[in-house]
């Protein structure tokens, strides 16, 4: 391998890394982002309202007053 091409394979890889962070970051932020607007909304009723579009109902969701099983 000559030189221009080991500077190549580096340049590549440096921009794969850097672009891996960016997304790593932009992900991270649009989390804390959610976390904070659900936070401050009130941990309950927050996906409801916020995020209606998203379906978060799992099989052990109740909506309503959870009698104790005897």
């Amino acid at each position: 391998m000559n030189k221009k091409s080991q500077k190549m394979i580096v340049v590549g890889l440096a921009a794969f890394v850097a672009g891996v962070a960016i997304a790593e970051l932009l992900r991270n932020a649009n989390t804390h982002k959610k976390l904070t607007q659900i936070a401050e909304e009130g941990y309950e009723t927050a996906l409801d309202i916020l995020f209606p579009e998203k379906e978060v109902e799992g099989k052990k969701l109740h909506f309503g007053p959870v009698l104790p099983e005897a």
